[in-house]
């Protein structure tokens, strides 16, 4: 095994229960499918910064205004993520602080909206995120937020109810984005309603992200006032947040962010992301983010010949969701099925009735190399193991794994 997937023989003398966990899990992520469409590898590169002395280092505030002593080289870092994630997306500003996805997004609202203030975003039940109006989070319990669907036939945003939604709330921001839409968001047309109606545009583009960096999918960043963004997913950097934007909210993004919702900036993790936006400047990282999407079509193509309904019909990103009820099980019970055969995915809501079907996303097993073929016998080990036969469709995973390890052997 490499470095990477065992614990480091210090960490063994010290800590023998923690080293056997990180053992652990490191045979789990290496011997079962990671189909989560939010999960991915990072790479040796990135890890290193993770566990890299910046770790120790408090530094909050900013690069040249910190408050705290020691950070030349946490503003170093900071202002090479900073410069790297402007330039990979075309931004005018970018602030790589935020701790999370969702943090992005609260800063967002912190920036440009007061309490009580009317959102309209993708409804939960379609497939909106716990920071798009959800009652259990401080989105739901500050803003008035105002949910647009997807037509009930196609699983397609139907651009023509935000735009009657828009008309009759007069919300003061529009959030487009998605935690399960397997399909490109049409940017300029909520641009276009956005300015319709005086509204701010908040584009939540935590999943395509990385397509986008790749040139695998539209940017948000020519149309939306803020982008939102995670660090992982198709990215391949550290779980984390960011935040992009133009140049005449930078200021009210960066307060929002650092004093008002955060603390100390994670300066490992900085750096970690520093290092994955620098990998994905490079023309490999495009061939990756293109061959995410080829095979997430092959697989949505292949379930759909199996007997899944896939929602919209398959997809243009990464992700699948589909309905595992013609197979006779629901959503919950297909991902414990799948979960017990070694195939980690999750389970979401369907965009018609309030049935639950799965997710799963082809971000992770292209980075370990798979393409085609594995597609579509991934597919066939989906039907057999919804079919009862866990055991035997548990070792065709192992073997299927066993030749494309996360980190080489």
């Amino acid at each position: 095994m490499s470095v990477i997937t065992q614990p480091t023989d210090l960490l063994r003398r010290q800590d023998p229960q923690m080293a056997d966990v990180l053992d652990g899990e490191a045979r789990r992520q290496a011997g079962t499918l990671q189909l989560s469409a939010a999960e991915n590898f990072t790479s040796t590169a990135v890890l290193a910064a993770l566990g890299s002395p910046l770790a120790n280092k408090y530094a909050e505030g900013y690069p040249g205004a910190r408050y705290h002593g020691g950070c030349e080289y946490a503003d170093l870092a900071e202002q090479i993520a900073v410069e790297r994630a402007k330039a990979l997306f075309g931004a005018e500003h970018a602030n790589v602080q935020p701790h999370s996805g969702s943090s992005a997004v609260l800063a967002a609202y912190a920036a440009l909206l007061r309490p009580g203030d009317t959102v309209l975003a993708m409804g939960l039940p379609y497939g909106g995120h716990l920071t798009h109006g959800s009652p259990a989070n401080i989105s739901g319990q500050w803003f008035t937020f105002v949910g647009y669907g997807v037509d009930g036939g196609t699983g397609l945003v139907d651009y023509r109810q935000v735009q009657a939604l828009a008309r009759a709330h007069r919300p003061r921001a529009i959030v487009c984005g998605s935690i399960s839409y397997p399909r490109h968001l049409e940017y300029s047309a909520f641009r276009e309603i956005a300015d319709e109606v005086g509204a701010y545009l908040i584009a939540d583009a935590a999943h395509p992200i990385g397509l986008v960096a790749g040139g695998a999918a539209p940017s948000p960043v020519p149309y939306a006032d803020v982008v939102c963004a995670t660090t992982h997913k198709v990215l391949r950097g550290p779980r984390g947040g960011m935040v992009l934007c133009g140049a005449e909210f930078a200021e009210r993004i960066d307060r929002a962010v650092f004093p008002f919702t955060q603390g100390g900036a994670q300066m490992h993790t900085i750096a970690a992301k520093a290092v994955a936006f620098g990998e994905a400047a490079r023309p490999a990282f495009a061939t990756y983010a293109h061959r995410v999407v080829s095979n997430a079509r092959v697989l949505a193509g292949a379930l759909e010949e199996h007997g899944f309904t896939v929602t919209t019909g398959g997809t243009d990103t990464h992700i699948i969701t589909a309905d595992p009820a013609p197979l006779g099980v629901d959503g919950p019970t297909a991902r414990g099925r799948l979960a017990a055969a070694g195939m980690v995915l999750d389970t979401c809501v369907l965009p018609y009735g309030d049935q639950r079907g799965v997710r799963l996303g082809t971000a992770a097993v292209t980075t370990q190399g798979m393409g085609e073929p594995q597609m579509l016998r991934i597919a066939e080990m989906f039907a057999a193991a919804l079919h009862g036969e866990a055991a035997r469709t548990r070792t065709e995973v192992g073997e299927l794994t066993a030749g494309f390890p996360p980190y080489g052997e």
